[in-house]
């Protein structure tokens, strides 16, 4: 078997929940295309109607007509959407919007601190179940804050510009590294007000509406991770990667994958409303092991876990330090990547903030656990490439958390 196809695919994630709440504020209509298919977008989209916005599909285009906000009769279902949940609630505290937060049981385990306690300096008033949900927030006279967050959190920060749109005065944030920065570039272009210096960034309050817009969502480079991995993984395989964001503090996974060795071409690259986007080749050939560390993980996060499948191939040792943020994300990423690869024979230790993996390892198949995570569900598929025997995830369903294409898409690269 070996994998080889041409890719183009549905929009990134993170770019296609702003798109959404950035039409709502809009004044008048948006058609946004190649929108994510995930369900962690449609939880999103289902939140912002229950809000009083009109959106209606149309042929391949999300039209959405931006207006003003209203309190919901139902609590927000925000399924299992960290990014829906953390960007929405600093959306309504601005917005002076009433509403009840709920989720999964996987979300409602998850902390909402890191979101609240800066909302709180601003003003917001509510009630949650010890910092996670159910959240409730009343209407609120929000103050501008200047916030130096802990962590580097583009959720955070996010959720802080958000507030500040509807806040007297302004608000700053200044993080310790760069996170991903499609907030700050999407507002500017909508004509907020808001300023970048550093690792700082500035909203004033919104005297207008944002303006309306038309976007193409570019292909999410955190799914396009895994076809690449498989590309890199498997012998005499090659792969064309369509239309991918190529935002810089998004293609830490890519930057890791050239480092590990494997062979990669950008076909070419341009420029669609402040974002960079390219074509990728990606070639098989020996990987080598490398280090991350804390000033890498922000830019690849979320593909730590294919990162750890592709060690377990390549020549010496991965260290992964600096990662702890993995501990809380839709589960205990870095729990389930040691428990999972050790069962497939790995040499894996972990760490507290991270993993050690020597390599190369033969992998054996075996029952895997995804903890309803769908990043662990398709880590683990693409590792049962290069295994000797079947891997069977417990949960395969929880890929359409952002891909539901994921398994047919994978079969049809298969020759």
């Amino acid at each position: 078997m070996v994998i080889k196809g041409t890719l183009t695919f549905s929009g990134d994630k993170s770019i296609s929940h702003r798109a959404l709440m950035f039409s709502a504020l809009a004044d008048g209509e948006s058609r946004i295309s190649n929108l994510s298919t995930g369900a962690d977008v449609q939880s999103t989209r289902e939140c912002l109607e229950a809000c009083g916005i009109k959106i209606r599909d149309e042929g391949n285009e999300v039209v959405v007509n931006g207006g003003k906000l209203s309190d919901p009769i139902d609590s927000l279902d925000c399924g299992n959407s960290g990014t829906t949940t953390r960007l929405l609630l600093g959306l309504m505290a601005g917005q002076g919007i009433n509403a009840t937060f709920i989720g999964d049981d996987s979300l409602s385990s998850r902390p909402m601190n890191r979101i609240m306690d800066p909302l709180y300096q601003m003003g917001l008033k509510s009630e949650s179940n010890d910092g996670k949900l159910p959240i409730t927030i009343r209407k609120s006279e929000l103050n501008g804050i200047q916030y130096r967050s802990p962590v580097a959190s583009a959720q955070v920060k996010s959720a802080l510009l958000l507030a500040g749109l509807g806040a007297s005065g302004d608000t700053s944030i200044t993080e310790p590294i760069l996170s991903r920065d499609h907030t700050e570039k999407m507002l500017s272009e909508l004509g907020a007000n808001l300023s970048t210096a550093g690792l700082a960034t500035t909203v004033s309050s919104m005297t207008s509406p944002l303006s309306p817009f038309d976007l193409a969502v570019p292909g999410d480079p955190s799914t396009a991770a895994f076809f690449a991995a498989s590309a890199a993984l498997v012998p005499n395989s090659v792969i064309v990667l369509n239309r991918v964001l190529a935002n810089p503090t998004r293609t830490g996974f890519f930057a890791t994958l050239d480092k590990m060795g494997a062979a990669m071409e950008r076909l070419n690259q341009w420029d669609e409303t402040g974002e960079l986007i390219y074509n990728l080749k990606i070639c098989h050939q020996p990987l080598k092991g490398v280090t991350i560390d804390e000033n890498d993980v922000p830019g690849l996060i979320d593909e730590l876990p294919i990162i750890a499948v592709l060690a377990t191939q390549a020549n010496g040792k991965t260290k992964v330090y600096g990662a702890k943020e993995l501990r809380v994300k839709e589960c205990d990423r870095i729990h389930a990547v040691c428990k999972n690869l050790k069962k497939m024979g790995a040499d894996i230790e972990e760490l507290e903030d991270g993993f050690i993996i020597n390599g190369p390892t033969p992998l054996k198949g075996a029952d895997i656990e995804t903890f309803h995570d769908h990043r662990i569900a398709m880590a683990f598929t693409i590792a049962g490439l290069v295994t000797n025997g079947d891997v069977v995830l417990d949960h395969p369903e929880c890929a359409s958390i952002s891909f539901p294409e994921f398994y047919d898409v994978l079969e049809n690269l298969k020759q």
